[in-house]
């Protein structure tokens, strides 16, 4: 079959083409408009690296959930939804709440800092070994997991959405996939606006991306369930009332596909993805606090806002957008798992195309056969939006973090700004070149391509958390400490990856994070390198030992009901839920609130600190009403989530 005739079999008319062309032309100018410089005047680093701290609230925010939302959620996280069911969503709706805490205490320090990447503030924090580990470790999750994953699921589904699937063309003598000529396309649109006009070009243009791609996956949504409604002669809402009342009744009783919190005795490898309760209070805090407050291609848009106020604000909208995400990505997975596995006659039915050979073929497959002429061309936009904004964003920190921590730092100090610059549009170009030739042999094979991203990503999120939460808060955080924290985090990664297979990845992740921080608390404390100092002022050390005491009460607490439950295991009714539902991993949860405990607690009475701790100012982590408010909003609706879909 030749390409022209798989599309025109795809349900595709001229019409979805053109819409996609057009917007790929307009985004595509619009980054080089954005991208140019102005009055003559060249782009110095700030420019091209932190927009010129222009960005506004809406722009930050805007921007963060561009480059957030991509292939990996509407390919990868639809893909857990038709296998697992909602509960991935928790990601999403935990992220939000995270978004508050990082723009409250951790965002305000490094823009106060005048921060241009996240290795540079350990760097000032520790020593230059810190900050190059740091460097090399994201470069390598850059080029070899994100930008091969994002790629990589967005090629697949163009491919199934546009019916390509296992062709290929031959180009001088070689036979080359249509996935990987996608792969290819892709990274050169991202790359053409975003290695010429760097964050700017970025920032800006996700304003436009992030309308598609909210406005496109909610569309896709209804009009599946729309069209599944229609069958039973009903509208959306009622096709999805319908759908959650079978599947969380009668004989479906079990099914995961319509809880947050996942039983282990339901269903044991859905339980693997997403661990019952770990998923709110586990390992999840580690993927949402080192990927939304320690990652460059995220935080850098907050880093690059006006202002910290602005910056604070970005991140409620970005929080209250994050909201969203399991309407547009996860509740299609869903419908796709309602017609293969509950009612396959449909297929015939509804004379629906193609295949679900992997969870992560099912939001293309509902692209293809569920929207209309037109509004398919609206949502393939939408994908594209995704996989493009995000592709673009990871360009440009890609090339952030080589040009200003190492090649600045140890190749050419005396660079001027024309010089980084133009080196950064090389990095971008060569990590663009990196990720194509590995996209194939890392995720050719693999069934749901997002468990993939969080389970090698949380390799090195302990170390980093650890290393970055303890030294932008505890005075006695050592570079001792760090350096050695960061040579073991991968090698413990890969240690209990081996030797608990079976055990979920989010709860070998809180076991690594407890001893990590461990090891991290005790090597400070014990490493002669410090200096004397002043305890703080008498009302801020009140304040202090007020909240270290509260903090460590709950941590100890906590870790005592965890340790008692599973010591207790199926002798009561209560522990055989508990267990069964991952309470263990409030043992890591424990751990985590009584850290914060330990760094309030010496920090207000310790008389000595590490020589290159940060004084940090406590009006910093003031915040405003409108900022109270939307934490309020934020949180009043993870809670309703939880107990509609508990």
């Amino acid at each position: 079959m030749s390409i022209a005739e798989a599309i025109s079999n795809s349900g595709f008319e001229t019409i979805d083409l053109i819409i996609l062309v057009v917007y790929i032309i307009l985004l595509v100018s619009l980054g080089m408009f954005l991208s140019r410089d102005k009055d003559g005047k060249e782009k110095s680093a700030n420019d091209y690296f932190l927009a010129g701290n222009t960005l506004t609230w809406w722009a930050v925010g805007a921007s963060l959930i561009a480059a957030n939302i991509s292939a990996e959620q509407f390919i990868g996280m639809s893909g857990t939804g038709y296998a697992d069911g909602i509960a991935i969503a928790a990601y999403e709706v935990m992220a939000a709440v995270t978004l508050i805490v990082i723009g409250k205490f951790l965002l305000p320090v490094m823009i106060e800092r005048k921060i241009f990447t996240i290795p540079q503030f350990l760097r000032e924090r520790y020593n230059d070994g810190v900050g190059l580990a740091f460097s090399i470790l994201w470069l390598v999750l850059y080029v070899f997991v994100n930008l091969t994953s994002v790629a990589w699921l967005g090629a697949l589904a163009i491919e199934q959405i546009l019916g390509l699937q296992g062709l290929a063309v031959e180009i001088m003598g070689m036979e080359i996939s249509i996935r990987m000529l996608i792969v290819f396309g892709l990274f050169v649109i991202a790359g053409v606006y975003s290695i010429y006009g760097g964050l700017a070009s970025v920032a800006w243009t996700d304003v436009m991306q992030v309308t598609f791609l909210v406005g496109g996956g909610l569309v896709t949504a209804y009009v599946a369930l729309a069209e599944i409604g229609n069958v039973f002669g009903t509208d959306a809402f009622g096709a999805l009332a319908n759908i959650y009342k079978e599947m969380t009744t009668g004989e479906n009783a079990t099914d995961p596909h319509f809880h947050l919190i996942i039983q282990e005795s339901h269903n044991e490898s859905a339980f693997a993805n997403v661990p019952g309760i770990a998923a709110v209070v586990g390992g999840v805090w580690l993927t949402n606090l080192g990927y939304w407050g320690f990652n460059q291609y995220i935080i850098q848009k907050g880093l690059a806002a006006k202002s910290i106020d602005e910056a604070k604000k970005g991140l409620i909208f970005a929080g209250f957008l994050k909201i969203l995400i399991p309407f547009i990505v996860v509740l299609p997975g869903i419908c796709a798992c309602y017609i293969f596995q509950h009612h396959p006659e449909l297929i015939d039915q509804m004379k629906l195309g193609g295949i679900i050979e992997k969870s992560d073929d099912a939001y293309p497959w509902l692209i293809r056969n569920f929207t209309p002429t037109g509004i398919k061309g609206l949502s393939f936009a939408a994908l594209a939006a995704a996989i493009i904004s995000s592709l673009a964003s990871m360009f440009n920190s890609t090339s952030t973090l080589f040009t200003m921590d190492i090649y600045k730092k140890y190749i050419n100090k005396n660079a001027g700004d024309k010089k980084l610059v133009n080196v950064g549009r090389v990095v971008s170009v060569c990590a663009l070149l990196i990720a194509l030739v590995a996209t194939q042999p890392l995720l050719g094979s693999l069934d749901q391509a997002f468990q993939y991203i969080q389970e090698y990503s949380g390799f090195i999120y302990p170390g980093i958390i650890t290393v970055f939460g303890l030294g932008l808060l505890w005075k006695r955080s050592s570079s001792l400490a760090a350096v050695l924290t960061a040579i073991i985090t991968i090698p413990l990664g890969v240690i209990f990856k081996f030797a608990l297979p079976d055990v979920a990845f989010q709860f070998r992740a809180g076991y690594i994070f407890i001893i990590v921080v461990s090891f991290f608390i005790i090597v400070s404390l014990i490493d002669k390198k410090f200096i004397h100092c002043d305890t703080p002022e008498q009302k801020d050390v009140k304040a202090m030992m007020k909240w270290a005491k509260v903090l460590g009460g709950i941590g100890i607490a906590v870790i005592i009901a965890a340790i008692v439950v599973v010591v207790m295991g199926n002798s009561t009714e209560l522990t055989t839920y508990l267990n069964d539902i991952g309470f263990q991993a409030f043992i890591f949860f424990g751990v985590l609130v009584g850290c914060n405990a330990v760094w309030l607690y010496s920090n207000s009475t310790s008389t000595k600190m590490d020589p290159k701790a940060l004084p940090v100012d406590l009006s910093l982590f003031k915040t405003t009403r409108g900022y109270t408010y939307g934490t309020i909003g934020i949180c009043f609706i993870t809670l309703v989530l939880y107990i509609l879909l508990w």
